[in-house]
């Protein structure tokens, strides 16, 4: 039986998937070493799925119905962006290279973690007092001029704590509710709560005894901050026919945007549903139906030339595959306090929920069918 939605609040989320979710968001799983995120991810949703299939780089799907040859995807992508160890001065300092799109401008006064194998290794990202900074010649943080300390005065000593060049950096910064709950704060938001919301959607199927009539994979994604990468393979294996993409955008209420360029998006307001070349027509059509028949508020943005996500994976793997984006609004991406309204993530699992369950494991969405 479907239910329609006016008014959902995470806040009546059962307790099992609010631990998921915490020890999902507070795990580290930098782009390139996704697998203890996977890992998590796997236990979660196993009781909710017949199988898993993965790959050497990491990605993994949780498979309803295997044989079935009519194949669905949901997928949202696991990695969070990073810093890779690059250089150790003589005095012990430690100089970075980018894993992904992290921002120097929010380094300085950060604490991090470096993961070593002789484990996690404490430092600070330094940075010059205002005192003795020339204000006159004031110059944003560059990758060129953040650093790190671990509290060693030498090279040998950072070493002698298995710090070396490829070490990967994240945040110490865990997530944190905001305004008794009204928002989840925190880094990697983007995009693990993509990987909650696709994982809640196959669980609620399973718990409300829905029998799909095709195969649906629930596909969790690597490497999507560096260029699309695990999507991109992972689409390849599966070839499905229909492909759904969550991930977050961005909410333009805050300072500092200018909707007249990028869209005038709110958080609050529901999923964002893109108009852009990669999106199929046909398809978009079908979700903004049951958004609409359902009461599942929604906004609309357009995009360019591409998406920006793991959408342009799939839809231009093969010979072109059926796919739509969902997002998610979400302000001050890229950092460590990435914030979303928590019913928006109720609406977006409500929405691929109701997609989900009324397909009938034949549609045509060809252009020319009839």
């Amino acid at each position: 039986m479907h239910i329609k939605y006016k008014n959902p609040y995470l806040s009546i989320m059962r307790s099992e998937s609010k631990a998921f979710l915490e020890s999902y968001l507070n795990n580290p799983s930098p782009t390139g070493q996704e697998v203890q995120g996977q890992q998590l991810w796997m236990k979660y949703i196993q009781p909710y799925v017949d199988t898993f299939i993965s790959d050497v780089y990491g990605n993994v799907a949780g498979i309803v119905n295997p044989a079935a040859p009519y194949k669905v995807v949901i997928e949202a992508h696991a990695d969070e962006i990073a810093y890779y160890v690059n250089f150790i001065s003589d005095k012990g300092y430690i100089y970075l290279k980018r894993n992904g799109g992290s921002d120097p401008l929010i380094a300085p006064s950060k604490r991090v973690n470096i993961h070593t194998d002789k484990g996690i290794v404490k430092a600070v990202f330094g940075w010059p007092a205002i005192h003795i900074r020339t204000r006159e010649k004031e110059e944003a943080p560059t990758l060129k001029t953040i650093f790190l300390d671990c509290g060693c005065e030498t090279r040998e000593e950072v070493e002698s704590l298995g710090v070396h060049v490829g070490c990967m950096v994240t945040f110490e910064d865990e997530m944190l509710w905001l305004n008794n709950g009204k928002y989840l704060c925190g880094r990697a938001l983007d995009n693990r709560i993509g990987g909650f919301i696709i994982a809640e959607t196959a669980r609620r199927i399973k718990e409300n005894n829905i029998q799909l009539p095709f195969g649906l994979y629930v596909v969790n994604s690597v490497q999507e901050e560096i260029g699309l990468r695990g999507a991109e393979m992972i689409s390849r294996r599966i070839k499905p026919d229909v492909a759904i993409i969550t991930d977050v955008c961005h909410d333009t209420q805050s300072p500092m945007h200018d909707k007249e360029m990028i869209g005038d998006i709110s958080c609050g307001k529901g999923p964002v549903l893109t108009y852009g070349p990669s999106v199929q027509n046909k398809l978009l059509k079908a979700i903004l139906q049951v958004a609409s028949e359902k009461q599942i508020p929604f906004q609309r943005t357009t995009a360019d030339r591409a998406t920006g996500t793991d959408t342009e994976s799939f839809a231009y793997s093969a010979e072109g595959v059926a796919s739509a984006l969902i997002s998610l609004p979400l302000k001050y991406m890229h950092t460590t306090v990435e914030s979303v309204r928590t019913e928006d993530i109720q609406h977006v699992i409500n929405l691929m929920y109701e997609f989900v369950t009324q397909l009938k494991g034949n549609e045509d969405y060809n252009y020319f069918s009839s």
